[in-house]
């Protein structure tokens, strides 16, 4: 298990009122402070407490992927996804690989992921995988969802055209999520056009995003989904502060002024559309 996140001072208040039901369809609530059940019920709490009623809870390596699981053993409001990040791709063992596929089997496992590539850390980050394993861990990860008919949940950091291309040699799966959508309107109009989902996160309310802020208009709200990325991407205006799952109606509200139109509609969008991606009851 990865190291918690401490929440501080500056974590950011509860959220203004209830929007109505929300799913938060990416976070990492071992990184924001869960160690075992009592801990990812407070976490959970202080969400439902602004209407945020479901986490997808995602790995990032091996040790990440047996907590998810068993984390959304311990909170039915709780649902997990698994994979090897495309940074730890050089871990991926046959062993690995064997686990993997038996956590992807579990019923409460909603997704593959996350898993892509990115192109920034290499040469940056001491034991980073390099570009070429990180494709073959991809490809490993596309066939595990085609053969789960689970979601693949995709990671892509400065990396849309090998994404793609990588897709494309693959052949995508049924559902494919972009989490924490990034990129400009050019790479929207792609995915959008192929049937993707795109996943939006606090970036969405940063001013200096203006590709991703102008990408936002390109995506119909039948694939859009919101998420934390917690302890990540806190939202304007706590950007920098420790993230959770309770922040979400923050980025809603941020995506909802973008888009000119009520976030309460946007969250009903968003939260029937994440129950409709991940298949959750």
């Amino acid at each position: 298990m990865r190291v918690s996140s401490k929440r501080s001072a500056k974590t950011p208040p509860p959220a203004p009122p209830e929007l109505g039901p929300l799913v938060d369809a990416h976070t990492h609530l071992d990184a924001c402070g869960g160690t075992d059940a009592a801990s990812v019920h407070a976490i959970m709490d202080r969400a439902a407490a602004v209407g945020v009623q479901a986490a997808v809870t995602v790995a990032d390596d091996l040790a990440s992927a047996r907590w998810v699981t068993e984390a959304a053993d311990a909170d039915e409001r709780v649902y997990a996804a698994v994979a090897l990040h495309p940074t730890r791709a050089g871990t991926l063992t046959d062993a690995a690989r064997s686990e993997v596929e038996s956590l992807a089997a579990h019923p409460r496992v909603v997704a593959i992921g996350e898993t892509g590539l990115d192109l920034y850390w290499p040469g940056r980050l001491e034991g980073c995988a390099d570009p070429q394993t990180q494709r073959e861990a991809f490809a490993w990860h596309i066939d595990l969802a085609k053969r789960t008919g689970k979601p693949l949940m995709i990671h892509n950091r400065d990396a849309d055209a090998a994404v793609l291309d990588v897709l494309r040699a693959e052949g995508a799966p049924e559902t494919v999520i972009f989490h924490c959508f990034s990129s400009g309107p050019e790479m929207a109009h792609t995915c959008v056009d192929a049937g993707w989902i795109l996943s939006l996160s606090g970036t969405v309310s940063f001013k200096n995003a203006r590709d991703l802020r102008e990408a936002v208009a390109v995506i119909p709200q039948e694939q859009l989904l919101v998420e934390t990325d917690a302890p990540f991407l806190t939202p304007h205006p706590y950007r920098g502060s420790p993230n959770e799952p309770y922040c979400l109606p923050y980025t809603v509200r941020a995506l909802a002024e973008l888009l000119r139109t009520p976030a309460a509609d946007l969250a009903q969008v968003t939260n029937r559309n994440a129950r409709r991606v991940y298949g959750l009851g």
